[in-house]
């Protein structure tokens, strides 16, 4: 009984609580990108620089989370996920808010300002990229209805139909690189050489995260599918 009450101080209903917090902290820094980068449209360096610091303090949030789940999940007791599935999970969700913190960090660090002809097209894929993180938080937040269930019946379905639209989100960030790099391409030898490095690294950076959002999901389709 005492090692039940002490894991339930740990997790609370839930062994899949931590890592639904987790994802949350994580989709919080996610987002800070739409504020970060209307700042450096408008040449608001003052605005960037908070906001950097702010989604520093949510990724290292996100970080004492992770470390806390890694140290503390249970090991050699039944739970109705294997324990190396929410690690992946984790490791994943992980990646997410070390990109966005290392995006900020670089527009800070190099004073980096999109061209005005590209401007649009980055703050355009960077609010998409936003809502693909939003969608994984969505699915990461069924989970506890997945366990309840057993991962089957109508939960399943409603799980499948997010993972779908999650696929969908971030195809639509896919087109709209190419977009952001044709409109980059047409400016850039009016531009510094390395900011355009730069640039080109932001934009692959975000591109990144979209596809880990994707990622997030492809690991709850496969607990779906055990």
């Amino acid at each position: 009984m005492a090692t039940k009450n002490y894991l339930s101080g740990l997790f609370g209903a839930s062994p899949v609580a931590p890592l639904q917090e987790h994802m949350t902290l994580v989709d919080e820094c996610v987002s800070k990108l739409v504020d970060l980068f209307e700042s450096m449209s408008r040449g608001d360096t003052g605005a960037v620089e908070k906001t950097y610091y702010e989604m520093a303090e949510l990724e290292q949030k996100a970080d004492d989370k992770k470390h806390f789940l890694r140290e503390h999940l249970p090991t050699g007791l039944f739970m109705p996920i294997e324990r190396q599935d929410l690690l992946d999970a984790l490791r994943v969700q992980d990646m997410l808010a070390n990109r966005a913190r290392d995006i900020a960090g670089i527009i800070v660090g190099r004073k980096l300002q999109f061209p005005e002809a590209a401007n649009e097209s980055a703050l355009k894929l960077v609010k998409a990229t936003v809502a693909t993180c939003n969608q994984a938080l969505k699915v990461v937040n069924e989970l506890d209805e997945l366990v309840e269930t057993g991962f089957r019946g109508h939960e399943v379905r409603v799980v499948e139909a997010m993972l779908i639209e999650l696929d969908e989100l971030e195809s639509t960030t896919d087109r709209m690189q190419v977009d952001l790099r044709a409109a980059l391409f047409a400016v850039e030898r009016d531009l510094y050489a390395v900011d355009v490095m730069f640039m080109y690294r932001v934009i692959e950076s975000i591109a990144e995260i979209a596809d880990d959002a994707e990622r997030v999901g492809r690991r709850f389709q496969q607990m779906l599918a055990k």
